[in-house]
């Protein structure tokens, strides 16, 4: 047996369990160490019953970022606006928690959760939610679940661009067609079908497009930069990182430092947070997250442009082999 197949050999067996091992870290550490970091979060109502709530969130080791409201229609319009995921109302009769569970039901449970262990004993805490999951998908699923198909189809369009050959303009072309056919798609599935996201449809479509967009036009443009590796390179980016890391199954300030913001810099969390908005918040903070899928897209199409113009590699023509006809005896 050559030295060449059993190198092979030996990089199947080590690179397969490295794999597996990056893909349970990506996956299951986030998930295992999940718990509020700098979750912003309101307080509203006079002093002093609203500071001794503000107070009682703050002693909790840095899990809350509280901003204070001068009244519940303020806090309101902050559940609304995206700045706060809830705020917590003081009243003559107590404490009362607004929630936002379009946001994230797990953070509107976790606040529901703080706010009732932080009451005295026997209390009951009205709850208000202010922005409501849609009643098809009360616990977010859906949603959380649709960013890994945009991935993949980012990552399949990236590579079926690179394994077809297509360069330059067409392969833009081809990017953008997927984009846009994806989009239309998704939106006609996830909200004309299912009712699970509930925006103004053709916002819904775009978000959905872009997200594929910037994934395919990353893994495409690594490709022409770097050759087919860039095609592995982009799959490990956006599938092996980007979708775990995006938080969009909880919330970003869930994760672990500095996972939740890595992951909102990366196109599956950019997309998520883009698609909430859109869907379950008449578009309110999604300057950001449209502006991250924008950059990634134009960076993406440009490098697939740059080396649209390089000349593919010419195969060598194989050599003449010598002749072996017996010489003519004289």
């Amino acid at each position: 047996m050559s030295a060449a197949p059993n190198r092979r050999l030996v990089a199947v067996v080590l690179l397969v369990p490295v794999v597996v091992a990056l893909a349970l870290w990506a996956f299951a550490w986030p998930a295992a160490r999940m718990a509020p970091r700098d979750l912003p979060v309101g307080v509203a109502g006079a002093a002093p019953a609203a500071d001794h709530l503000a107070q009682q969130l703050e002693q909790r080791d840095g899990a809350f970022e509280v901003h204070r409201y001068g009244s519940e229609a303020a806090a309101r319009t902050a559940i609304e606006d995206r700045s706060v995921y809830g705020a917590i109302v003081a009243t003559p009769k107590g404490p009362e928690l607004l929630t936002a569970s379009a946001a994230g039901p797990v953070v509107a449970q976790l606040l529901h959760e703080a706010v009732t262990a932080s009451a005295p004993a026997g209390t009951s805490v009205p709850v208000t939610d202010v922005v409501a999951a849609p009643a098809t998908d009360p616990r977010g699923s859906v949603l959380g679940a649709s960013i890994l198909p945009l991935a993949i189809a980012g990552v399949a369009a990236g590579s079926a661009v690179t394994l077809l050959r297509l360069r330059g303009g067409r392969a833009v072309t081809a990017l953008l067609g997927v984009a846009v056919l994806v989009g239309i798609v998704a939106a006609a599935l996830t909200d004309s079908w299912l009712g699970v996201i509930t925006g103004a449809w053709w916002s819904e479509a775009g978000a959905l497009g872009l997200t594929v967009l910037a994934i395919g036009g990353t893994v495409a443009g690594l490709a022409a930069l770097i050759g087919p590796a860039g095609v592995g390179l982009g799959a490990l980016l956006m599938v092996l990182m980007g979708n775990p890391f995006s938080g969009v199954t909880s919330a970003p300030e869930l994760l672990p430092r500095p996972v939740g913001a890595l992951g909102q810099l990366l196109p599956p969390g950019a997309g998520g947070s883009l698609l909430r908005s859109v869907a379950f918040f008449d578009g309110r903070a999604a300057g950001g997250a449209a502006l991250t899928l924008s950059l990634w897209a134009v960076l993406g199409l440009t490098a697939v442009l740059i080396g649209g113009r390089r000349r593919p590699p010419v195969p060598a023509a194989p050599e003449a082999k010598p002749s072996r006809q017996p010489a003519l005896a004289g």
